[in-house]
């Protein structure tokens, strides 16, 4: 038996799931489903600090890959305070994606 024969033989008894195989390379490289991704995991991304008086309103991409992202504050009067956390937001949202994936924020009263 070559050496060829016992890899194969290894391989076989040893067999993976489809999804411990995908989810490795997923977390190898990094990638994220899509923008959608992103609304539907909103809270969790942004924590309990930010998630309770900011929502996500839009999201557009651009053809660099990068998203512009349209916050909308539970009140008007946490506009101010959300442009002085945009920075932790969008270090969080860069975070989740794995790389500068947001190009422009702004807030949406």
């Amino acid at each position: 038996m070559s050496n060829q024969d016992k890899k194969l033989n290894t391989r076989l008894s040893r067999p993976q799931t489809i999804a411990g195989a995908l989810g490795g390379l997923i977390k190898i490289f990094g990638v994220r489903a899509s923008d959608s991704d992103l609304a539907n995991r909103w809270d969790e991304i942004m924590g309990d600090d930010i998630a309770s008086i900011a929502k996500l309103a839009a999201i557009k991409k651009n053809r660099d890959n990068t998203f512009n992202i349209v916050i909308r504050p539970a009140t008007p009067a946490y506009a101010l305070q959300l442009s002085y956390q945009s920075d932790e937001i969008i270090k969080r949202i860069n975070k989740y994606f794995g790389y500068n994936a947001v190009g422009k924020i702004s807030f949406r009263k």
